[in-house]
């Protein structure tokens, strides 16, 4: 198949929505398709783009096979709602130089838009609406509702509009999808989309990534002794996760020495994460760059205890994308999560992880005790079994390349 992909996130982002987009690009490239990607330049999570392709402006790339056409964009310093709309209009603008060949070249069998940002969509329906073409949206995030509870836009009028702009993308597609069964469930409950919402998870490959003995993590490389207890948060440092309550934690466990708090990650969030330690005169907190992918078991085998920490309005909303890795490497993973929700049922039903209370210090505190007290070799066995037989790499891009091909009947 002749395939374009659309979106915001592309390899070699290390984490979040980027990472996905790679490697299904990549591996769609492995399996003889021709894949063509329209995208930025890489800069996600640290919202700086990457040194390597600082001051360049468009260029094409091969990556994995695919080749992926650069876009330069306004990367803000600082992320506020107005600068991240700014910063993703400017995306939209920039790729128009490519769009424009697009509309009068050889037609795609398929495109496949990748959201959040939401309204990129708008160019792949004119074009697949112009040239009869199959269009597939794939939803990472429901970046509008989530931006309605986490109250970034107060004005209703405007957030009408960005609701009916979502309309107009979803009731034009062929297919919608996300990864999720609580988003599939948000999406459908939209009543827009032309037929089932599918679910399309992120996945792990869970032969790179794997349990390792302690003697092979990063223990020694950072200064960490067998003796320490080590408390992990890595990804994003955003606003949607309440990663305060780390920093609170961390006061908490300031008079055990050997209760180590590791942060590895980039984001909006991190100065202020970085100022309450200050203010606090912590030396528990550590705070490091985000590890490459070759590094990831290592990184993952450090912990005693992974934090993957969520506010409450973000239930179902999005989908920890860290905790495939977390699972696939054995981990113990302490997750908030709300009752009902997609996250706190699927570690409750399974009993792959730990579950605590969204927004609460007392419940972040009894959680590592609890966390610290037990023999977690059983519930770490279950986290890897529940990578290996539900989270696969190849077998979830196999079944989303059979959903592909029955589109060039469509």
């Amino acid at each position: 198949m002749n395939i374009l992909i659309y979106d915001i996130n592309y390899a070699p982002e290390l984490t979040g929505v980027g990472r996905y987009t790679g490697e299904m690009g990549g591996w769609l490239a492995q399996q003889g398709h021709t894949v063509r990607v329209i995208t930025g330049m890489p800069y996600y999570p640290e919202w700086k783009v990457h040194k390597k392709y600082r001051g360049k402006l468009w260029f094409t790339e091969t990556i994995e096979g695919a080749t992926v056409n650069r876009c330069p964009f306004y990367v803000p310093a600082t992320v506020t709602s107005l600068t991240r709309i700014l910063h993703e209009f400017s995306f939209v603008a920039s790729s128009l130089i490519y769009w424009f060949g697009i509309f009068f070249t050889k037609r795609y069998d398929v495109v496949v838009c990748i959201s959040p940002p939401f309204h990129i969509g708008i160019l792949p329906v004119m074009y697949t609406r112009l040239r009869k073409v199959p269009l597939w949206c794939h939803i990472q995030d429901l970046q509008i509702d989530m931006a309605k509870e986490l109250k970034m836009f107060k004005n209703k009028n405007f957030l009408k509009m960005l609701f009916w702009v979502e309309e107009f993308i979803l009731k034009r597609c062929t297919i919608v999808s996300t990864i999720s069964e609580g988003m599939v469930r948000k999406v459908a409950q939209k009543n827009v989309v032309q037929s089932t919402c599918l679910l399309f998870p992120n996945w792990v490959d869970e032969t790179s990534i794997r349990p390792l003995p302690r003697e092979e993590s990063l223990r020694k490389e950072l200064g960490l002794s067998d003796h320490d207890k080590v408390v992990m948060y890595s990804g994003s440092l955003g606003e949607k996760q309440g990663l305060e309550l780390i920093i609170e934690a961390a006061n908490h466990f300031a008079v055990k020495s050997n209760v180590k708090f590791l942060i590895f990650g980039a984001g909006g969030a991190k100065s202020s994460l970085e100022s309450l330690v200050k203010d606090h005169k912590l030396t528990n907190v550590w705070f490091h760059p985000l590890q490459p992918y070759e590094k990831l078991s290592a990184l993952l085998a450090t912990a005693d205890i992974h934090l993957v920490l969520q506010k409450k309005s973000a239930s179902d909303l999005v989908l920890p994308s860290k905790l495939t890795g977390i699972l696939a490497a054995g981990g113990c993973a302490l997750v908030s999560a709300t009752p009902g929700t997609t996250l706190y049922d699927i570690i409750n039903r399974h009993q792959i992880g730990m579950l605590i209370e969204p927004e609460s210090s007392e419940a972040l505190i009894m959680g590592i005790n609890k966390a610290l007290s037990l023999d977690l070799s059983e519930l770490k066995d279950k986290a890897r079994s529940f990578a290996r037989s539900n989270l696969e790499k190849q077998a979830i891009l196999q079944q989303f390349e059979r959903e592909l091909l029955s589109l060039q009947s469509v």
